[in-house]
Parts: structure tokens; sequence; C-alpha cells
């Protein structure tokens, strides 16, 4: 087991020392490209050519706590605060780190989706029998190929805790903050593709809210404000974060007061973009499992790839 696998990573390590080694000759990626590895540090993400692979005896993988996948995911992920309903959490550990707080490079968070219609259009089990990868995070520091060892690896120990299926989505749509300033590159799920993954098309269309930072406050954020569910106070933070004011208390015999105060700051904070839908991926861990004929792999057009060269 590393040392302490419960700590949260400021990471420091040898793949930035590659990158000073190698200057004149490491790409890095500034928008998705045929085989990239995407990484992300501190909500940017990156995208690095697979020159090297992985040193697997360098690595391993164990369970992490809500907290620690929590925080780690809230730090890196371009989604920033947003977190799934999770069920099972794994890290990504390097074993001979520097320091104890450098230890963990990686998380993938499994959860339960918002519909239960999402698992169960594919897999014919139980809902509790399949879950979501709602969260996959690689930092920057990770050298190309972690994705497939990492996420072979929580295929097993989701096996072990009798999940038969596993259902994946990736967003290839960009978004831009209130300046115009590109925030997400979209990606088309690449790491899916190379894990042998059943490809199932686009989910739903719908138009996304998206707020100045570019991120979206998603749907399943709207509803529990404007119902004043569960949860409601740390969606509604979101609003508060980006300037709106403090909401008007929950009150059980009335939710019209806070939908009237939702209403007002997302039309003022957010702005409408149409999403054509999330590239489904989907893959049976089970021998029980039997999944439909896959579609053919969605692929980035060549004529979109910008590289630029890293200097120091």
């Amino acid at each position: 087991m590393p040392r302490n696998p419960w700590r949260t990573s400021k990471l420091i390590s040898h793949r930035h020392a590659h990158f000073s080694r190698s200057a004149m000759t490491s790409q890095i990626y500034q928008v998705p490209f045929p085989f990239t590895c995407q990484r992300w540090r501190d909500h940017r993400g990156t995208y690095y050519p697979p020159d090297e692979v992985i040193r697997t005896r360098d690595y391993e993988i164990a369970p992490i706590s809500l907290t620690v996948a929590k925080r780690f995911v809230s730090q890196h992920h371009y989604l920033g605060s947003s977190y799934p309903a999770c069920r099972f959490r794994y890290g990504l550990f390097l074993r001979y780190a520097l320091f104890p707080e450098d230890e963990l490079v990686g998380v993938a968070v499994f959860s339960m989706p918002m519909s239960h219609k999402v698992l169960t259009n594919i897999f014919p089990c139980d809902v509790h029998e399949a879950v979501e990868l709602g969260r996959f995070v690689l930092l920057d520091s990770v050298p190309a190929n972690a994705e497939s060892f990492f996420f072979a690896r929580c295929r097993e120990l989701l096996q072990q805790e009798r999940i038969k299926g596993i259902v994946a989505f990736s967003d290839d749509t960009p978004r831009t903050d209130a300046s115009g300033k590109l925030t997400f590159k979209g990606h088309i799920g690449t790491i899916y593709q190379s894990s042998n993954a059943s490809y199932y098309l686009r989910s739903t269309p719908r138009t996304v809210a998206v707020l100045p930072d570019g991120s979206v406050l998603n749907a399943r954020s709207i509803a529990k404000i404007r119902n004043a569910e569960r949860g409601w106070r740390y969606a509604a933070n979101i609003l508060v974060r980006h300037g709106a004011t403090e909401p008007p208390p929950a009150d059980p015999c009335s939710t019209q007061p806070m939908r009237c105060w939702l209403d007002h700051w997302t039309k003022l904070l957010t702005r409408p973009l149409f999403h054509p839908g999330n590239h489904r991926y989907a893959w049976s861990i089970h021998p029980s499992i039997t999944l439909p004929p896959s579609a053919d792999y969605p692929k980035w057009p060549m004529a979109t790839s910008q590289i630029t060269h890293l200097t120091v």
C-alpha cells in the first residue's frame, strides 16, 4: 500500500523533469489530437502524445475515501466542485513519490447516474449491479498510457464488488468563458475506445446553462434549487460564487420565492448553449451480461488538431 493513501495531491514528479530534459522535442496538444492522452491540473486540461509508456511497477491502485476523492476531483477536474453520487472510488498512487502528499496522482469515481434508465437501457441486470464512470482524472505528471492500466485495474476491483456493467460518457462540446476564452476543449472518449468499450451513439441533445467561467450549471443542480431538494444550498452557492445574492430560506410550504430567485439569477449569470449530447460507451465485466452490437467509434476531424511545442 502507499505510505498514506488518504492524502490528496499537490503533485510534483518525474514527468516535469522529463519535460525539462526534452523540451525541444516534447509536444503539448492544446486541442484534442488522435491518440493523445488527456491530463488535468487545477481545472486546466492538456493533451500529451503517447511518447512514454507508464512503468506500471511504479504505481498501484487502491480504494480511497469520499473526502479524498471529492477534494482531488474538485481541485483538478474541469467540472470543478460538481461531484456525482459516487458508489466506488479508487486512487492511482505513485509508489516512490518524494513526499507523502505527492502520492495520489489520479482518481476514478464510479457513481449512480441521475436516472436509472442510463443503466437499465443498456444492461439487463439490477440497477445496483451497474455503475457510471462519473469522474476520471489523471494529473499532468502521469506518463502516457496510464489510463488503460488504471481503468483495467478499476474494472477488476469492481468485479470484486459484484458489479456487472459500466457506462461512461464523453463530452466533445467546447466551451468558453464570458470573454470568449476557451475553457474546455472536449474529448471523444479515446481512453474508452482503447479499452474496447462498446459505443452507443450520443445521449439526448439538450440546451445547457453555461456560467461566466465556462462551467455548466447542470440540470440536476437547477432542479435541486427550484424544488428546494436536499443539497439545494450547495447548488445555490455555485450561483452565489458568480455574483448572485444569497438565496431565500427554504420554505416547505412554498418554493415560489426560491424559483423566482433562481429564474432571476440564471437569466443574468448564464447563457444557453446547445449540446448535441455526450458520446455513450459501455463495458460488460460479467459473463452473464451480453451487450448489443457496438456502433463505429467517433473520431476527431484531423483538420481541427493544432500542436504547440513546449519551450523553457
